[in-house]
């Protein structure tokens, strides 16, 4: 039997990813779950933040942002810069991350990251209690010790992501199937 509660967040779980923003002067990191891809042609994404964030009026004025994925080695970097403020604490040197400098944005991605991807702003929907940021994917930054140097294949599950999911941090767990594994015809 189910039960009716109050209408809210509950799409769990989520990537708990660390967006970079601001440029080589000034950057920041936050912690986002609210995170998502909404376009292949052209790659399109979006952040949602709330507007009281130091990193919103980062984002804002410069219009970039980099999402990094995040993994169990840098877990507590994860969370601690999501119950910080920027305005308070220099991140990167709280946590220990490495800034590296953008391609095809201002604003750095975290070295320690398996995959960093370069977002430009396209629009800002103010929705409530948060904006959302969304934007055009520019560049994709991979780690290449997780790139099969045979097929080119890129091993996220190597990565040993983390996700958010209602309150706590999770490590991804073990496959399940591949897309389309439910429809594919057995091997005689």
């Amino acid at each position: 039997m189910k039960v009716d509660w109050q209408p809210g967040t509950m799409i769990y779980p989520l990537p708990a990813v660390l967006v970079s923003c601001g440029d080589a002067q000034r950057s920041n990191l936050i912690t986002v779950a609210w995170t998502g891809t909404i376009c292949t042609n052209p790659a399109m994404c979006y952040i949602s933040v709330r507007p009281e964030r130091f990193s919103h009026e980062l984002i804002r004025s410069n219009m970039e942002f980099t999402i990094n994925l995040t993994t169990e080695s840098i877990a507590r970097a994860t969370d601690w810069c999501g119950v910080r403020s920027g305005r308070d604490f220099d991140k990167w040197a709280e946590t220990g991350l490495t800034p590296e400098p953008g391609v095809k944005v201002s604003c750095p991605s975290v070295k320690e990251s398996p995959l960093s991807i370069e977002c430009r702003v396209r629009e800002i929907v103010p929705l409530g209690s948060h904006d959302m940021f969304i934007a055009e994917v520019l560049n994709v930054r991979a780690d290449s010790s997780l790139i099969d140097p045979d097929t080119g294949a890129f091993d996220l599950a190597a990565a040993r992501l983390i996700s958010y999911s209602h309150g706590g941090y999770y490590a991804c767990g073990e496959k399940l199937g591949h897309f389309g594994f439910s429809v594919r015809k057995k091997k005689k």
